[in-house]
């Protein structure tokens, strides 16, 4: 019995060889080459940092300062985020054509309604296209040392995010509900609330819970830029060569990422 040959068999070995057409000069301008990981001086290099990492740190002042770093981060995580969906609901709920029709049905013509959200998708996509990076850097400058920056840094960046991932949600829905509501009579936000967020609403939970396990992660960077938290507590660790502190923060970080993990799933399940 003869297999049938894959009929898409030639355009994916096509795309293939143009992926490796285009990589390869990425390749090239970026300098990676893989074979510097395995010189000998290298690895032995590699080895003894690594090496410096064991035991992890286990005092009682030090997990003293590690909790009180944990708690800095998770603040400052969990109030950027809840600044950025305060910034990203609205725009979003103004972004979506899917609730736009009570508008048309008024006589407001379509290019018009495009014209009034073209200044909040400028304003959306300025907002994430600055790295949570530089916004940290800025406004350090502003709110000085410590965790205020990192929050909004957080909340502007991902409020960018979450502003144009929920209008996005929203317009991918099943649109019937809403347009029935609307064409009832019914005004944008019950559109929303009964049209829309029943089928959108474990989508953009779990999109949220995981912006918000991305968020932590970036306090930790932002930290070494003075942002504090955990990643301060990293930087001074790493500055002063200590690994065993270093691991220990690491590990920490590993559970933060678990415990968000966590919560997308349960939340994930109650919204099913």
């Amino acid at each position: 019995m003869s297999v049938s040959r894959d009929p898409a068999m030639l355009p994916r070995l096509a795309w293939s060889g143009v992926a490796v057409v285009v990589l390869a000069p990425a390749l090239v301008l970026s300098e990676f080459d893989p074979s510097v990981l395995v010189e000998a001086g290298n690895l032995r290099t590699m080895g003894r940092f690594l090496a410096g990492f064991w035991p992890p740190e286990g005092s009682s002042a030090f997990l003293v300062l590690l909790a009180q770093a944990c708690l800095e981060t998770l603040a400052m995580a969990t109030a950027g985020i809840t600044l950025a969906v305060v910034l990203a609901v609205p725009t979003a709920f103004a972004l979506s054509r899917s609730l736009t029709l009570r508008a048309q049905m008024a006589g407001r013509p379509a290019w018009l309604e495009g014209l009034l959200r073209g200044p909040l998708r400028a304003l959306l996509l300025v907002l994430r296209g600055v790295p949570e990076l530089v916004w940290a850097l800025l406004l350090v400058r502003v709110f000085g040392l410590g965790p205020a920056a990192g929050v909004m840094a957080l909340a502007l960046t991902y409020g960018g995010m979450l502003g144009k991932v929920y209008a996005e949600i929203l317009e991918s829905a099943d649109q019937r509900p809403a347009r029935a509501l609307l064409e009832a009579g019914g005004g944008r936000i019950e559109a929303l609330a009964y049209g829309l967020l029943p089928a959108c609403a474990p989508e953009l939970v779990s999109y949220t819970v995981y912006r918000w396990e991305c968020a932590l992660r970036a306090s930790v960077v932002m930290g070494f830029v003075g942002a504090g938290g955990l990643g301060q507590l990293m930087d001074q660790s790493m500055k002063m060569l200590n690994g065993g502190e270093a691991a220990t923060i690491l590990l920490v970080l590993f559970a933060l990422v678990l415990l968000a993990d966590t919560v997308s799933a349960r939340l994930r399940a109650l919204m099913t």
